[in-house]
């Protein structure tokens, strides 16, 4: 009976625990089931939206193609009718007899023409015509003729109450001179039957219109599904014309997002992690049922069993098993914990094959969303950054965005890799470039991180950064790749707070500089970012303002936000005649770039622009260095001896003249692009805002007109940025090669950016974009004549080094 009661005693002292265990093991099983179904639904889920999206960028790389196509034939037709004698005959003197004339010939040439308008080359409609009757689509494709001096691009019009049709311009010539222009109105019936035959299952396809102005929506759309909210969109610009195909992706209903759960898995990553679920959920089962059983009889008492009893030494070996098993099943929980993370660390192993190294350029990172810029590119990038930051003892960091549609997401992204480094952020949230630089100074952090595809296409974004009060380049912008590569990453648990600087940047600004005679002034932002901002600063130092196109729309609808673009700036030469302005200004998509426009039409470009602010901050600062980039014009060197400064000519690239500026001691500087530097009563960082805020109120300390003050700066005979477009890493190797076999007897060869020949009458420049895969040239002389041979000796060079380039001159 003793020896009963022992035994009775031992495994009443074991049935806690032993139930405990079986709980437990229930509960995992619960849990594990729990993450297998969601893991397995959502992964299907997700399955059947990557296979609706392969779908659609099929459709929309084919409709691109086919559409391109069509709107080149029909462009080609109108341009071969416009060479059509008779039709040219018909034309002439161009009153409403000739009109007549011409659009029946016209319709001879293309029986499905719906309309047409013939127009004098003077186009004096653009000027002297109400344009609101007019039509400022007809305006704007006009003026892009006249501007490029080839047919215009092809755009969509309204042709009727609710219809819409292919607009086509081309020039009429006789021999060489342009006598007028063909405005031709096409059936869209072609197009909209390729997009009717597009293979669409679910989503949205939609063909659009670049110009808002012209079409206030879509074009075409075919819909079949789009859940609520914000869905990314893919945009693929149809060549040759102001048209896009847009696709967006129906987001379905994931379990896991409600909890926050998955939300950057792929298909394939859930469905392994559910099926790994549920193999865990099997172990489980399978080492409850391996747990001892104890059965007991209602008065406590152990029954005796037909089989044998267990001793004590065989109760021991059974409770040392169920510890084992306690541990396998601690590890199988653990493990499936670990498998929610196996992206993440996967992530911070990558290797040099598994992320672009070409978005690393020489001072900032740019990639293009989606395709070699993601998230969790974004996420890496953050935590590169915040290991940086940390490593030289400091620990906050502001981030700001533009306004691109793809600012949000990476934005997060980004400053969730600087909290996992340990960094604490500061998110300024939406603002132009020299915002985020200026919160740096006011907030006292010297670290930011701007999210900004500056003037790329819309499909492109990147990152501009900040450390210790210097922007990263070149070298130190390849180590940020090489940690993430070699997995140098610190790691931490830092915060996060929201502060909005904007009041204090415009403050900072207005209570400086000011404009001390009215002035009236067109801003055209593009779209960007720094129409939420620059109104309000040039308002602020006493200017009437003119928005054009100042609501932030990350698709860019008007124009793309790029004014050392010519053909950007055409609508702003309108406007400024519609609203008789003294002056039009243009920022790019950022923010940090200006671009200006006088009230004649004429582009005032940058290097010029920095004479007049190197008169002016010479006369405070006599001596000082002056800043500018290998693309600017010879008579800027003279200029600005000539007012008692010192020249320097460096690298072309914001983060290279901002160190330059430096080591110099700078009071100002500027590129060719559009960044203007003022070291004087500024910060020394570049920002198109502050320096359209500088020029107005040297202009308004004039008595003479915009026209006349720029009209007293040295000008020759130039041409804009000229540019070759190669496949990536390509334009690297040709400067390479032309840099070794380039000879210019008689010039003062540059080599610091490119090659650089300066003559006494001019210059000529090739060099690489760092921003994009192209050769950039500019040329320079005191006259025609100087200008076409040294056009002429780089061109020769240029060919001798790859004869299937096509030169733009």
């Amino acid at each position: 009976m003793s020896k009963r009661t022992a035994l009775q005693a031992a495994m009443e002292r074991q049935s806690a625990p032993l139930d405990a265990q079986r709980l437990g093991i229930t509960a995992g099983v619960g849990l594990a089931l729990v993450l297998a179904l969601i893991s397995l639904f959502d992964g299907v889920q997700r399955g059947r939206e990557e296979s609706t999206a392969a779908a659609l960028n099929e459709s929309r790389a084919a409709l691109v193609q086919s559409i391109g196509a069509e709107m080149r034939n029909q462009a080609g037709r109108v341009a071969a009718a416009a060479k059509d004698t008779e039709l040219t005959l018909a034309v002439t003197g161009f009153d409403s007899a000739a009109q007549m004339r011409a659009k029946q010939r016209l319709r001879s040439l293309i029986p499905e023409l719906v309309d047409a308008e013939f127009h004098d080359a003077s186009l004096p409609d653009l000027i002297e015509a109400d344009l609101a009757k007019f039509g400022y689509a007809k305006a704007d494709i006009l003026a892009e003729a006249r501007e490029s001096g080839q047919g215009a691009r092809v755009q969509v019009h309204a042709c009727g109450a609710d219809a819409q049709c292919l607009a086509v311009v081309q020039p009429i010539r006789i021999g060489e001179t342009t006598i007028g222009y063909i405005y031709a109105l096409l059936p869209l019936d072609a197009v909209q039957r390729q997009m009717d035959a597009a293979s669409v299952s679910g989503g949205l396809l939609e063909l659009r219109q670049g110009k808002s102005g012209i079409s206030a929506g879509p074009v075409i759309s075919i819909d079949r599904g789009i859940a609520a909210g914000d869905v990314p969109e893919q945009i693929e610009p149809v060549p040759g014309t102001l048209m896009m195909i847009v696709t967006r992706v129906p987001t379905l209903f994931h379990i896991g997002s409600v909890f926050g759960l998955f939300e950057e898995r792929g298909a394939t990553s859930l469905l392994l992690q559910g099926l790994f679920a549920l193999a865990v959920v099997g172990g489980l089962i399978f080492l409850r049922q391996r747990l001892p059983k104890l059965e007991a009889t209602p008065d406590g008492n152990v029954e005796d069993q037909d089989k044998p009893r267990a001793s004590m030494e065989q109760l021991q070996q059974k409770l040392a098993a169920n510890a084992a098993a306690e541990d396998a099943v601690a590890n199988a929980e653990q493990a499936a914990i670990t498998a929610t993370q196996v992206e993440q660390s996967t992530k911070a192993a990558l290797s040099s094959g598994a992320l672009d190294r070409s978005m690393f350029r020489a001072y900032d990172i740019r990639g293009i969303v989606d395709k070699n810029l993601t998230p969790g590119t974004a996420q890496l990038i953050g935590q590169s950054i915040g290991s940086i930051v940390r490593e030289r003892g400091m620990t906050e960091v502001c981030v700001a965005r533009d306004g691109r549609l793809s600012g949000p997401d990476l934005s997060q992204a980004l400053i969730r890799g600087l909290r996992i480094a340990g960094c604490d952020v500061i998110d300024i949230g939406a603002a132009p470039t020299p915002v985020l630089y200026f919160a740096t100074y006011h907030l006292n952090t010297g670290n930011g991180v701007m999210v900004t595809g500056s003037h790329n296409p819309p499909e492109y974004n990147g990152f501009k950064i900040v450390v210790g009060g210097q922007t990263l380049a070149e070298e130190a912008i390849q180590d940020i790749f090489a940690r993430i590569v070699e997995g140098r990453l610190a790691n931490g648990n830092g915060g996060v707070s929201s502060v909005d600087v904007k009041a204090e940047y415009i403050e900072r600004i207005t209570s400086d500089v000011q404009a001390t005679r009215h002035m009236k002034i067109v801003v055209d932002a593009g779209n960007g970012i720094a129409g939420a901002f620059a109104p309000a600063v040039l308002e602020g130092i006493g200017c009437e303002v003119m928005p054009l196109y100042c609501e932030v729309d990350g698709n860019f609808p008007n124009h793309h936000p790029d004014p050392s673009e010519l053909r950007t700036l055409d609508d702003l030469k309108i406007a400024i005649k519609q609203y008789d302005a003294d002056l039009g200004l243009a920022f790019d998509g950022d923010g940090d770039r200006l671009g200006v426009v006088t009230k004649n039409g004429d582009v005032i470009y940058p290097d010029r622009l920095l004479m007049l602010f190197a008169e002016d901050v010479l006369t405070r600062n006599p001596g000082a260095a002056i800043i500018y980039d290998v693309k600017c014009t010879g008579q800027l060197s003279e200029h600005i001896l000539r007012n008692g400064g010192s020249p320097v000519m460096w690298k072309t690239g914001h983060s290279l003249i901002k160190a330059k500026m430096r080591e110099e001691d700078s009071a100002l500087a500027g590129e060719m692009s559009g960044h203007f530097f003022f070291g004087e009563r500024w910060y020394g960082f570049d920002d198109g805002i502050y320096a359209a805020a500088r020029l107005m109120e040297i202009l308004a300390q004039r008595d003479e007109t915009p026209e006349a003050v720029f009209a007293t700066l040295p000008k020759g005979v130039s041409t804009p940025e000229l540019k070759i477009p190669m496949v990536e890493g390509e334009h690297y190797a040709f400067i390479e090669r032309f840099r070794e076999r380039a000879k210019f007897p008689g010039a003062k060869v540059t080599t610091i950016d490119g090659v650089r020949a300066d003559y006494k009458d001019g210059f000529g420049l090739v060099r690489c974009s760092n921003t994009t895969p192209c050769l950039v040239l500019r040329f320079d002389a005191l006259n025609k004549n100087g200008l076409d041979r040294i056009q002429d000796s780089f061109r020769g060079q240029l060919l001798a080094v790859d004869s299937s380039l096509n030169l733009p001159f």
